[in-house]
């Protein structure tokens, strides 16, 4: 092993790595202070050189492929806190430095998202069957970033309140016209519904579509939520509020103009839009290779200057933001831990290279939230600078109504 230990030597810092190659030699990285010892033994001589030039996507591939194995009582999720508490050394290799110059370079090529190719991307990655989704979601089947009012908050606790919170935000009133653009599993249009708003929901993911029109038949909505299989774009009518969880991160850089006018072109006089998704504290970057090819293709975390220049070039009024910084890290713990204890019913379902697949991802991006630059945002969006109200106390006074409603707790802050 000969180009490997030039990275490793540079990259790791914090903690221990221990690699014991395909001949069985031993080679030791790190301090051993402030992080986990970590031992991975690599199957394959074509590592060294694979992991020097591209360590991100290859490591996955490698532990996806069984070519790459951890050993005394080590794990994907030890490894993973290793390169996430070390991440600044990696970044500083000139090899490195000189593939997110490359990465960032082809970006757009990457996030080309024209109509047609935007849903095969997000396919791709939704329209895996609903039951390996129930196996670790909520009973509601919610993914994307819930609400919790403490960190002990349980998942369905904090899903729950994330429905509130953003109902609040909302404003509802019974009879009002909702677009929701990406509509999941169906959990928020239900809620809306409920509330008596009439929702059009538009969803790319046919198996999603399918699920959450047979849900809102059983909650006994479906008569006030109409499901589309369409693309944001081509989303017609007006509306009193547009709301959108999880999916801007699918648009791509090339395309935040092309969805912020479309939120702008659906909006009535006086309405406004709630935007839910995630955001990078640092500048603007590139999506790492490995959830790029097998994750979310097309898919991109921008940087919040980006999100406010193209608000600034759509001509929006920003009348709301709110920062949820760990939220996400404690809901993908959720998760991560959920999919663990059904893992074997996940390989059964799926196969073990899946599984071991969704494995690096949930920890990597569990690890993002918690390490990285990763967070969510919440914008509420107008034509008009006085269409959201100007003093944020209207969002705890429909919290605590809606959680008096529903029998619920309410959320931190609003008791």
């Amino acid at each position: 092993m000969f180009l490997l230990p030039h990275l490793l030597k540079r990259f790791v810092d914090k903690g221990r790595l221990v690699v014991i190659d395909e001949k069985g030699t031993q080679h030791s990285f790190g301090s051993g202070k402030d992080g986990p010892s970590v031992t991975m033994r690599l199957h394959d001589g074509k590592l060294d050189r694979e992991l020097f030039l591209n360590p991100e996507l290859v490591m996955a591939e490698a532990y996806m492929d069984g070519r790459l194995t951890f050993e005394s009582g080590s794990t994907v999720y030890d490894f993973l806190y290793l390169f996430s508490i070390n991440r600044k050394g990696l970044a500083a290799h000139p090899v490195q430095q000189a593939m997110r110059r490359s990465w960032r370079a082809l970006k757009r090529w990457h996030q080309a998202n024209a109509l047609g190719k935007a849903a095969k991307n997000a396919q791709s990655h939704y329209d895996n069957p609903p039951e390996f989704y129930r196996l670790w979601l909520d009973s509601q089947m919610i993914y994307s970033c819930a609400y919790f009012p403490t960190p002990e908050a349980s998942l369905e606790e904090a899903q729950q309140a994330k429905l509130r919170h953003i109902a609040a935000k909302l404003q509802l009133r019974p009879g009002m016209r909702v677009a929701e653009i990406g509509s999941g599993w169906g959990a928020l249009a239900i809620y809306l519904a409920k509330l008596g708003a009439h929702v059009t929901a538009i969803n790319v993911a046919t198996e999603q579509l399918a699920e959450s029109k047979k849900r809102a038949a059983e909650a006994g909505v479906l008569d006030r939520i109409t499901f589309f299989e369409r693309d944001y774009r081509e989303l017609t009518g007006t509306y009193d509020r547009v709301v959108s969880v999880g999916m801007m991160e699918h648009v791509g850089v090339n395309h935040f103009d092309d969805y912020f006018d479309t939120v702008k072109r659906l909006l009535v006089p006086g309405g406004y839009a709630m935007i839910h998704a995630i955001g990078r504290m640092s500048p603007p970057g590139s999506t790492a290779p490995f959830i790029r090819k097998y994750i979310f293709p097309g898919g991109y975390v921008p940087a919040m200057s980006e999100v406010f220049a193209s608000l600034e070039r759509t001509n929006m009024w920003v009348g709301d933001c709110e920062m949820l910084r760990l939220h996400y890290y404690w809901t993908i713990r959720h998760w991560r831990l959920n999919f663990e204890a059904k893992r074997p019913e996940v390989v059964a379902m799926m196969g073990e290279r899946f599984a071991r697949m969704w494995e690096f991802y949930l920890v990597a991006v569990e690890l993002g939230f918690l390490n990285g630059s990763n967070m969510v945002y919440q914008l509420l969006l107008a034509n008009e600078r006085d269409a959201v109200p100007v003093i944020r106390d209207f969002i705890t006074d429909d919290e605590r109504a809606l959680a008096r409603a529903e029998d619920l707790p309410a959320a931190a802050g609003t008791v």
